[in-house]
């Protein structure tokens, strides 16, 4: 008894001082110094968390405590990890120090022993893990999605709130902002002599569109995926209009209004919403989660299995909607596996006046992503040839060796090898942002009114599409 008193009274005395502090930023916590930051890895159950310890960082001290429950989430994370400590090729040196057990999220809160939490899991309680997080004042490294309902999204407000009080962050792992072929075409869209302005656009013609198709079996790190077998239950891992589309709603603001402040309540307006399933067979989930023992679909997924025995897994979304006045359209399809040779893929397009920025990833692109340029109707072919030629000149200080080459009506800026990092990297560098932001002391004045909006958007669009 006299302990809970003594650790209540410890927390509200860390609050108090947390309070005395200003209430927008952190200032003075972070120097940069090696090791200050002492990485909490809060229930793993998606491998996006290990993926953040593929690399190490000075600032990052080498021992990360992980609190989770006992059971194959934990273990499978611990695995990887372990993996990257002993390849042959740059291995790292993490130090796991675990606590399993059903009180990991008091027991964490109650030691404290990290002061950034990374969360990387099953999303029903993600909210919850967030908001619990700040409130101790602890910052917070969150992969998508933060939330998947329309009650959690009202939680992550005022999680937000919580964070601003206790002088934290909380902050999502974007990692599509650090693929080179985005980074590109965002670069000549602020280009007006290549892009002119962007259209408006029309629901049947979008301004704005980004599509993603991903697959639920494929290789993560040179092996075979295995996902948790909560995974397929969209109570738990959230439909795919909540999910990926969160990437998606993302790029189009950070491309088409970048480092514009995005009011949810006044410049978003969701026009259409849709949702449809992907079929998985038994087979093919035991395949994926490893569950070969299985002979039915877990009782917790049963309502979701139709008369043919098929599970209906909610995985595929679309959402067009207005934003700041132009209309945008997201979607996210997710198959079973890719054909032999194929991958997840990436489509983007941004009409603006004088041309179409367009990202492709099919298989004529052998299933890399290529930027390309194409021509608006009515503009002239050669102006505009000499208008990219001119930007793709001015990237070289930042972007050595991208080119232009033309490829039948149209131009395709070619990229080098070096650039191409691939998606699992690009958890080290949102990493490294996030790093550099807790020794500035700030986020970026657009990012938190922007993760509030874009959830939102995820989240109202569900909303839209239930009814349906």
């Amino acid at each position: 008894m006299l302990r809970k008193i003594l650790l209540t009274i410890t927390l509200i005395a860390s609050v108090l001082m947390l309070s005395s502090c200003t209430k927008t930023e952190p200032a003075g916590k972070f120097t940069g110094a090696k090791g200050e930051v002492k990485l909490i890895t809060l229930d793993p159950g998606h491998f996006h968390a290990a993926l953040i310890q593929k690399i190490m960082y000075d600032q990052v001290s080498p021992t990360v405590h992980v609190y989770a429950p006992d059971g194959p989430d934990v273990a499978d994370h611990l695995k990887r990890i372990e993996g990257f400590n002993i390849r042959s090729e740059n291995p790292t040196s993490w130090k796991e120090v675990v606590y399993t057990g059903d009180d990991f999220l008091e027991k964490m809160i109650e030691e404290k022993p990290g002061n950034v939490v990374v969360i990387s899991g099953n999303n029903k309680k993600k909210t919850q893990y967030i908001k619990a997080c700040v409130d101790a004042g602890l910052n917070v490294l969150a992969d998508k999605p933060m939330c998947i309902t329309p009650e959690d999204f009202t939680l992550l407000k005022e999680a937000f709130v919580s964070a601003k009080k206790n002088g934290v962050f909380i902050y999502d792992i974007m990692t599509e902002r650090s693929s080179i072929t985005t980074i590109l075409q965002k670069e000549l869209s602020l280009d007006r002599s290549v892009f002119g302005d962007l259209q408006v656009g029309s629901v049947d013609e979008p301004a704005v569109i980004s599509e993603s198709v991903h697959h639920f079996f494929k290789y993560v790190a040179g092996n075979p995926i295995k996902r948790p077998d909560w995974y397929f239950d969209t109570t738990q891992q959230g439909e795919g209009i909540v999910d990926v589309t969160v990437h998606l709603v993302d790029l189009i603001m950070w491309a088409a209004f970048p480092d514009k402040i995005i009011d949810y309540t006044k410049d978003i307006e969701i026009l259409e919403a849709k949702r449809w399933p992907t079929l998985i067979k038994l087979e093919q989930y035991k395949k994926v989660t490893h569950l070969n023992e299985l002979e039915a679909f877990p009782d917790f997924l049963k309502s979701s299995v139709n008369d043919d025995g098929v599970l209906e897994c909610y995985s595929n979304g679309s959402i067009t909607y207005k934003l700041n006045g132009i209309v945008a359209q997201v979607k996210v399809e997710w198959r079973y596996q890719a054909p032999e040779g194929a991958k997840d893929t990436h489509f983007a397009l941004m009409r603006g006046s004088k041309c179409d920025l367009v990202i492709r990833q099919g298989k004529e692109q052998n299933f890399k992503p290529e930027l390309y340029v194409e021509a608006a109707k009515g503009q002239d072919a050669g102006e505009l040839e000499t208008a990219l030629k001119k930007a793709v000149a001015g990237l070289q200080g930042k972007w050595a060796g991208v080119a232009v080459v033309k490829e039948g009506d149209g131009w395709h800026v070619t990229v080098p090898d070096k650039y191409r990092i691939g998606h699992e990297a690009h958890f080290g560098q949102v990493t490294e942002r996030f790093l550099q932001y807790l020794v500035d002391g700030k986020l970026p004045q657009w990012e938190v009114p922007n993760m509030i909006a874009k959830y939102y958007t995820t989240t109202t669009a569900l909303q839209m599409a239930a009814k349906k």
